[in-house]
């Protein structure tokens, strides 16, 4: 039986290779369509974080983890999400701890609340400014990558049952970045895979091919071969939503300071969600 599967992925995988590859530019200008943040993807759902955090030695080899699972819940109209930890290190929190999370979160909805009767056009009038910014950021963001970056086509790969459509990267020379996001962008190259039939990012891998200043060379220096990886998959048929994201840098911090990190991330346990009156999440399955 193993060896039959065996040869049916094989066949599979030969039989996709000899498909005709969409042409890049138009598949990459259709796939740009579809560039969203996560906090825009997961604004509509609740879901686990388990994050596992690392210290690494100089061979990137980790010397100690400690492991926070959270419970991640959309914020209230024109605010960040709200998390609360329900587990450090393999201990569950006391539930005394979270209903006094809970309480908290409550009167903070509360509080959200009555300002909103005070002057609702007013709360309304920000938060729509807020969401423009966003957006345009996003945007800048989005173009400086295609300026900057040399995307070259690969070829087809299936992951998890889904065709992708394989991008190498790589800064192209000579073009200089017109935003912070964009230097430090024009510092990696990596590789990209692309849903051939719903022209949504499924991996990203990046590597720092250069020395990175973060917070304009005052507060760290990344340097050359940091990686960075992410992961999403199709949730329930509907959504591609993060899965994984793990990362590991040495960097210099101020003019002494070197840190060794590494970091695992996996979202996990969508559901969707509903807000009722009084600002409570109420979790439902996802259809």
């Amino acid at each position: 039986m193993i060896a039959v599967a065996v040869s049916c992925a094989l066949v599979a995988a030969a039989r996709a290779q000899q498909r005709p590859l969409p042409d890049p530019q138009t598949f990459l200008q259709e796939a740009r369509k579809h560039l969203e943040t996560d906090d825009d993807r997961q604004r509509g759902y609740v879901y686990t974080e388990t994050r596992r955090d690392q210290k690494l030695d100089k061979e990137g080899r980790p010397t100690s983890e400690s492991t926070r699972i959270f419970e991640s819940y959309p914020g209230l109209p024109g605010e960040g999400r709200w998390e609360r930890v329900i587990s450090e290190d393999g201990r569950p929190v006391p539930p005394r701890d979270l209903e006094k999370v809970d309480r908290e979160r409550q009167t903070h909805a509360e509080e959200y609340a009555r300002k909103l009767a005070r002057n609702p056009a007013k709360l309304r009038e920000a938060q729509a400014a807020d969401r423009e910014r966003r957006l345009r950021e996003r945007a800048e963001s989005i173009d400086e990558a295609f300026r900057l970056l040399d995307m070259r086509l690969q070829g087809r790969e299936a992951i998890d049952g889904h065709d992708t459509i394989v991008f190498d990267l790589a800064p192209r020379p000579g073009v200089k970045s017109r935003t912070r996001v964009g230097g430090i962008l024009r510092s990696f190259s990596g590789r990209v895979w692309v849903s051939e039939a719903d022209y949504e990012l499924v991996r990203l891998r990046l590597e720092a091919v250069d020395t990175v200043s973060i917070g304009f060379g005052l507060l760290a220096r990344l340097h050359r071969g940091s990686r960075l990886s992410f992961e999403r998959r199709k949730v329930n048929g509907e959504a591609w939503l993060p899965a994984r994201a793990n990362y590991s840098f040495s960097a210099r911090v101020g003019l002494v300071a070197l840190m060794r990190r590494g970091a695992i991330v996996e979202f996990s346990d969508y559901k969707k969600f509903g807000v009722d009156s009084a600002f409570q999440v109420t979790p439902r399955e996802a259809r």
